[in-house]
């Protein structure tokens, strides 16, 4: 059993290792909750300047400056939250909530360079900590922000229902869900950036999320007499979750975080959407990617084993101790670092698994998740182990064993004072990036709550069906003219790409051909995705070579309805 020194929470000798996390959970849990709380405003010790229920992602102010709120940590930090209210453990958080819900609701409204609350808006990823638009460059849109925050509300919601407050819920709740899950239904196919902020594309996490929106809002809609919306919800809720079945790597047995990008895919992404898409009622189902699946375990092993020889302070770890984990192996950011929150979401990961296999009384190994199994048991083969067998009973041993030394990293470097940062070195361990990271935080509560066998409430994932037939959704459209002033050698054309579908994802390939039949104008009309933020540019080719007109990217946001003119001139 891997042993070591504690000397975040200053024990002189090594203990063991079932010790050792106990110990750090009972110093770091209380820690990581006053943590949480410190930023979120108005009365939160680090969070000077924010508004009520407004969640600062860090009180760093340069190199990173983090002194925004997103509305993604701001959402998983409420879910936190709230499943603590819901569940009974801390019942003094109502207040917090509420004040949240109103924060929330007034920023859903800022019209910002996303657009406006019918126009894309709510894609915008941060605002200013006084619920005013953030107008400088962004990766934008950004689509699991809505899933997410329509998550944390509904839970709330639902509590509300069982403890006979329904008018709350129809009156204050529910419009602002039904903003965010109406743009979930009609903008899930469309190109995001991803939770990292740095590819545009599909993303596993914000498709799966987006997933699990839907499915709680048709719930929900029809426990509150809301049937209207429940077939758009159901339909679309049936396509996104044909489409998640996609990211799936059979080749290399992982799921593709993102579908752009040039990297390998690689990526925690597809952990913390395991983590934040587990539901206890679901068992080990594939078909969501539940925490015990097999595709789930596959891709969990992959995603660790890729940071074993990049960073110095996994050296001489062998295949079955854990290691510090960052984002993606690829990763350059501030130097390219482990993360608190990634290094505790592999322990929440096989946590929930360990529920789930406990939940149905054995441990299934198949062909897909059989490299996972035999890093504790070389020797295992596939089939189903009951647990009254001591095959079982040593697989859940030595993978209890294997989630505790994930918080053991993360333990390890966490400094005396029991703060998290953003980082920590991949050299020698010591804190880096923005401190006092909220999601941090956040990601020490929910995994501590794992270990502890404290799960949230169910969400529907449960005897869920691919339908045989993915239809994708072409939600409304609006037809766009785009018009360019261009002069050109003759042979040399203009076409037109961009980071829709419609607009050939920017292919080069098979960009659009633009018409010259009023040159110097090159014009083509488009039917774009309605109320959507939309990048373009305009190449030109000739005799094979492509030339980009320069940065930046053109952007739009179209129009609910009704057509656009667009008038531009090459750069």
């Amino acid at each position: 059993m891997r042993r070591f020194i504690l000397s975040a929470i200053g024990l002189c000798a090594s203990v063991s290792l079932g010790t050792s996390v106990d110990t750090y959970i009972a110093t770091e849990g209380p820690i990581a909750k006053a943590g949480m709380l410190a930023n979120i405003g108005p009365d939160g010790s680090k969070s000077s300047g924010a508004y009520p229920g407004v969640v600062i992602a860090s009180p760093s102010t340069t190199d990173p400056d983090y002194l925004y709120t997103w509305v993604r940590d701001s959402s998983l930090v409420f879910k936190a939250l709230i499943d603590q209210y819901t569940s009974g453990e801390d019942t003094t958080l109502r207040s917090l909530i509420d004040e949240f819900v109103t924060a929330e609701s007034n920023i859903q409204q800022v019209t910002n360079p996303s657009g406006t609350v019918s126009t894309g808006g709510l894609g915008e990823p941060k605002f200013m900590i006084n619920e005013t638009a953030f107008t400088g460059a962004w990766g934008r849109p950004q689509r699991d922000g809505p899933a997410l925050r329509s998550t944390a509300i509904i839970t709330y919601a639902n509590w509300l229902l069982a403890n006979n407050n329904a008018s709350y819920v129809t009156e204050t709740l529910w419009p602002i869900i039904k903003l965010d899950l109406d743009y979930v239904m009609n903008n899930w196919n469309q190109s995001t950036f991803d939770l990292w902020e740095e590819i545009d594309s599909s993303s596993f996490f914000t498709t799966a999320v987006q997933h699990r929106a839907l499915r709680e809002g048709s719930a929900l809609a029809t426990a509150i007499g809301q049937t209207s919306v429940v077939s758009g919800y159901d339909t679309q809720a049936a396509n996104v979750l044909c489409f998640l079945q996609s990211y799936w790597n059979p080749t290399s047995s992982y799921i593709t975080a993102n579908t752009g990008g040039g990297r390998s895919g690689i990526d925690a992404n597809t952990v913390l959407a395991s983590i934040h898409t587990f539901d206890v009622d679901a068992g080990c189902d594939a078909v969501t990617f539940q925490p015990c699946s097999d595709v789930a375990l596959s891709n969990l092993k992959v995603y660790a084993d890729s940071f074993r020889s990049i960073y110095s302070i996994n050296n001489g770890l062998t295949g079955d101790e854990a290691v510090a984990t960052g984002r993606y192996p690829e990763d350059v950011y501030q130097g390219g670092n482990p993360w608190y929150l990634t290094t505790f979401a592999v322990a929440e990961q096989l946590y929930d698994a360990l529920t789930g296999w406990a939940n149905q009384g054995s441990i299934a190994v198949t062909e897909t998740s059989l490299a996972f199994f035999q890093q504790f048991n070389s020797t295992i083969v596939t089939g189903t182990y009951p647990s009254s067998s001591t095959t079982y009973t040593s697989l859940v041993t030595a993978i209890k064993a294997f989630a505790d030394g994930f918080i053991v990293t993360d333990a390890t470097y966490t400094p005396s004072n029991g703060g998290l940062a953003e980082q920590f070195s991949k050299t020698n361990g010591t804190p880096v990036s923005a401190v006092d990271l909220t999601w941090s935080y956040a990601s020490a509560v929910t995994v501590f709550a794992r270990r502890a066998g404290q799960n949230p409430a169910s969400w529907g994932a449960a005897n869920l069906i691919v339908p045989s037939v993915c239809e994708p959704y072409s939600g409304p459209t609006v037809a766009v003219t785009f018009n360019v002033n261009a002069t050109t050698v003759y042979g040399e054309n203009i076409y037109l790409t961009g980071s829709v579908s419609a607009l050939t994802d920017w292919s080069t390939t098979t960009a659009l051909l633009m018409s010259s039949a009023d040159y110097p104008i090159w014009s083509i009309t488009v039917d774009l995705p309605a109320d959507t933020g939309i990048q373009y540019k305009y190449i030109r080719i000739y005799n094979g070579d492509v030339t980009w007109e320069s940065d930046p990217n053109n952007s739009i946001t179209t129009p609910s309805g009704g057509s656009e003119i667009l008038n531009d001139t090459w750069r």
